[in-house]
């Protein structure tokens, strides 16, 4: 079955990154949702384009690739200055015509989610999915080899090669205002935060964490069986977000 139909966008964030991204319209012309990937990902996968195809039967979707990443500019900060890319996004969906913007993150994308909401907001529901409540976590192997890649000049290297993520050799400075932390400054725009107890990443500890760090109204979904992120997402995982923004945003 083909995916749904999208069309090619290059926005560009308030500190002059280029940023590739895809707008995929809908039946429903109201609202609009913006799809924010994990670190090394890319609109342009398919992984991603098939969580577009569903989304899309909820709001018209736009889609993009976090600096750094693909074939955006910049450098990717895992996780800081990337607020600028889905601030963009956002405003690319609200000049398109859509009165209600939802943004849904994974991994990555989910902690930069929570914390564009919560420092700059201009969005009227958030969806954070696999993502990490606090930065510097190393308690699983998948997180000790992300940091690898990001510290060590080889491991930065590799990513470029393999992965076509360029990371930034800079440290944070400051560092950044942590997701459950800025979760709590969300309100009162819904959040929902999504977490798979097979997660090899970040265990549950930083969904609950997440969530108890935000304030009304938010809910949150342990799902039985699910892994990591976009990679793990069944269609009816996905429908059912969509069917949870379509119910907030009405």
């Amino acid at each position: 079955m083909p995916f749904a139909p999208s069309f090619p966008v290059m926005l560009r964030t308030d500190d002059g990154v280029r940023i590739d991204a895809a707008h995929t319209p809908s039946a429903r012309s109201d609202i609009g949702i913006v799809v924010a990937h994990g670190f090394t990902g890319s609109w342009r996968e398919r992984t991603a384009r098939r969580i577009v195809h569903v989304l899309s039967g909820y709001g018209g979707v736009l889609a993009f690739d976090f600096r750094g990443h693909g074939r955006s500019g910049g450098e990717s900060t895992v996780g800081d200055l990337e607020i600028l890319d889905v601030a963009a996004a956002v405003r690319h969906a609200r000049l398109v015509g859509y009165s209600k913007i939802a943004v849904v993150g994974f991994s990555m994308g989910a902690a930069v989610a929570v914390r564009h909401a919560g420092l700059r907001g201009g969005v009227d529901a958030v969806v954070a999915v696999s993502g990490p409540a606090r930065w510097h976590y190393r308690g699983t192997k998948p997180m000790r080899q992300v940091h690898w890649a990001i510290e060590r000049p080889f491991g930065r290297w590799a990513a470029r090669v393999v992965k076509r993520t360029r990371i930034s050799g800079g440290q944070w400075d400051p560092i950044p205002v942590p997701p459950h932390e800025a979760a709590g400054l969300i309100a009162p725009t819904p959040l929902l935060v999504v977490h798979g107890d097979r997660d090899t990443f970040f265990p549950l500890e930083h969904a609950y964490q997440l969530h108890a760090g935000a304030r009304e109204p938010k809910e949150l979904w342990v799902e039985p069986g699910y892994g990591h992120a976009e990679s793990a997402a069944t269609p009816d995982l996905v429908r059912r977000i969509g069917k949870w923004i379509a119910a907030n945003l009405s």
